[in-house]
């Protein structure tokens, strides 16, 4: 599969020939929806689990008697009503933790990257460096590249540093190294724009 590569100039820097074995797989639902679900579980933190009364160290000894003490009968010290007794309906430690295969992890990224490139909203960039790091003059560029609503840019090892100062004021574009691409944001940006170093690191990722 062969995609032109441009520069944030909107000019033209030739033809990238991109590796159908990533970019020209056919995606499926099923698979795209259980890595999306799995990658959603996983930022889910555990509560740190409370400790109840069976859990507290206090004496299980009845407090008094059970008539004639002019007060409540209570059974033991660790009721929650007493300082240093359990919690009531305290929080308990739930798994958030599922696991999933990483041959459907990988899969799943393969088919995130071909249904861009397949719904023509893929974009291959020759660099993102930005004049003077300046969001006005990235703004300028990116009217004239036709972005979506939403963009998802990956860079190769780590962001252009101009591009990330630029951009940092503009919450519809979301910046990635090339290591950190996943199925998530993949699909949740309109579009997604890559540039020849990320091209190169996926794609090493992918044969390694």
């Amino acid at each position: 599969m062969k995609i032109k590569v441009q520069t944030l100039d909107a000019k033209g820097k030739g033809d990238i020939d991109l590796n159908d074995e990533i970019f020209g797989v056919e995606p499926r639902a099923d698979i795209l929806h259980r890595v999306v679900t799995w990658q959603l579980e996983k930022r889910r933190a555990t509560a740190r689990g409370t400790r109840e009364r069976s859990d507290v160290a206090r004496t299980g000894k009845k407090f008094g008697r059970q008539k004639g003490g002019g007060t409540a009968r209570h059974g033991d010290r660790r009721a929650p009503i007493f300082i240093g007794g359990g919690k009531a309906h305290g929080a308990r430690v739930r798994d958030f933790n599922p696991s999933l295969n990483k041959k459907i992890r990988v899969l799943g990224l393969r088919m995130a990257l071909s249904s861009k490139a397949k719904s023509g909203d893929l974009i291959i960039m020759e660099d993102l460096a930005v004049a003077e790091g300046k969001t006005k003059a990235l703004v300028a560029n990116l009217a004239n590249l036709g972005f979506g609503k939403t963009a998802l840019v990956i860079d190769g090892d780590a962001v252009e540093q101009s591009f990330a100062l630029a951009s940092a004021n503009l919450h519809t574009i979301n910046v990635l190294p090339a290591i950190g691409a996943n199925v998530y944001d993949i699909l949740k940006a309109e579009t997604l724009v890559l540039t020849r170093a990320a091209v190169e690191k996926l794609e090493a990722r992918f044969n390694g």
